[in-house]
């Protein structure tokens, strides 16, 4: 027998070449782009201008690349901003009268909506009492958490940045 190991028990680590997968990922345009409205001035200062609704749907589902799930996501977040929240019956309702695929929007749209942090998805329990059959009704609200989380990656970085400027620049 040889010092050496077998070659079974031998692995080689690569670098996954799959990328993020698209579910996960999140688009930002080049900040030169006109693809968006301009956010700061000369100086990097921010602008306060806003984005538009539609604006910001493209950051989640890029018009260019996903129109469709672009359009509906745009068009049940303007519901949804009339009514501040929707339930079961309602989401129902709106899938119908747009003429929405319901695969497309229970499974790809809504949860995705969900996973950034633009609305809160919550289930009630309800028990109904002359057949103790349970369901769980979904509800449909807004969620400020899409805004706190890239609010703290903003701060995040222009701490690190005044912070880094604070200092003399090494030599």
């Amino acid at each position: 027998m040889s010092g050496e190991p077998p070659q079974a028990n031998v692995q080689k680590k690569s670098i996954s070449t799959r990328g993020i997968p698209s579910k996960e990922s999140f688009y930002l345009p080049p900040h030169y782009s006109d693809e968006l409205r301009k956010f700061q001035d000369e100086g990097e200062n921010p602008l306060r201008n806003y984005w538009t609704l539609e604006e910001l749907i493209n950051f989640v589902f890029p018009k260019k690349y996903q129109p469709i799930y672009n359009d509906i996501a745009t068009r049940f977040m303007q519901e949804l901003l009339a009514r501040h929240r929707i339930e079961g019956k309602e989401l129902s309702a709106f899938v119908r009268a747009n003429s929405i695929s319901k695969a497309t929007f229970y499974n790809r749209v809504l949860p995705r909506l969900k996973r950034v942090g633009l609305v809160k998805v919550e289930r009630q329990t309800i028990i109904a009492e002359h057949s103790r059959q349970k369901y769980r009704p979904m509800v449909v609200s807004l969620s400020k958490t899409f805004g706190n989380y890239l609010c703290k990656i903003g701060d995040s970085w222009l701490a690190i940045i005044d912070d880094a400027r604070s200092k003399p620049p090494k030599k």
